[in-house]
């Protein structure tokens, strides 16, 4: 099996990495001399993803210059109160453009190893979720719950590090038949005024009840999430030796 569709939330500004950045969203920010974006699609491009769809916000003229020539279809999706609204409003705002297909979900401020979307792919569960559980969680890691069956049925980053049994890295594969549910949730907390809520918070919900979620653990991959300039640094010298 593989997905062919492909959710990146690249709304953001990343205002700690403005001093290497400038004006540019996180997403264009170059990580060994190639973009985080480009890294992403390649990646996704070279696992069989046929479409990509953006959940865009912080300058979209420049992703969409930088993905002009795109290997695969792009669609755009625009957060206008990015500025002022979590992820999860960003990733309401595609429901129409996956139209009810198995999706990869993405954060945009990524790189990781391409094996990880392998392993998502081979995992049954109607959400499936790159999970680490190695050394280095901390407080503000957005951490899952996971029962002695591997089922995930807490995400959130105010589990406690002893209950935690590893850190969601933002890279989901959601199924056909879990996108209907987490957009209606999604789209339900937008109608309550739950601006402020991370996609996690709506999983979270749909975990509690009726919704399978599986951790599938990517310890032994290589990921990053580039947050900070020391996490562009650390992350161009480890992977890229620059």
């Amino acid at each position: 099996m593989s997905t062919s569709t492909a959710v990146l939330l690249v709304a953001g500004v990343g205002s700690r990495l403005r001093a290497r950045s400038g004006d540019l969203p996180k997403c264009l920010v170059e990580v060994a001399g190639r973009t985080i974006l480009d890294r992403a699609v390649g990646a996704l491009v070279a696992h069989g993803v046929r479409r990509i769809v953006l959940a865009t916000g912080h300058r979209e003229d420049l992703i969409r210059a930088a993905l002009r020539h795109a290997p695969v279809p792009v669609a755009f999706c625009p957060n206008p109160r990015y500025a002022s609204t979590q992820n999860s409003v960003s990733l309401a705002l595609c429901r129409q453009a996956v139209g009810g297909e198995a999706f990869f979900k993405l954060d945009g401020d990524l790189v990781f190893d391409p094996a990880v979307l392998a392993r998502l792919d081979e995992c049954p569960a109607p959400l499936a979720v790159a999970v680490h559980r190695g050394a280095g969680i901390d407080e503000e890691a957005m951490k899952v719950r996971v029962d002695v069956a591997g089922r995930i049925v807490d995400f959130g980053k105010r589990i406690a590090l002893a209950d935690a049994g590893g850190e969601s890295i933002g890279i989901e594969r959601i199924s056909s038949g879990a996108a209907p549910p987490i957009f209606e949730a999604l789209a339900k907390a937008g109608e309550d005024g739950r601006h402020d809520l991370y996609y996690e918070d709506v999983y979270a919900t749909l975990v509690a009840g009726d919704l399978e979620a599986s951790a599938v653990d990517v310890s032994d991959l290589r990921w990053a999430e580039i947050d900070n300039p020391d996490d562009l640094d650390r992350a161009s010298a480890e992977w890229y030796g620059r």
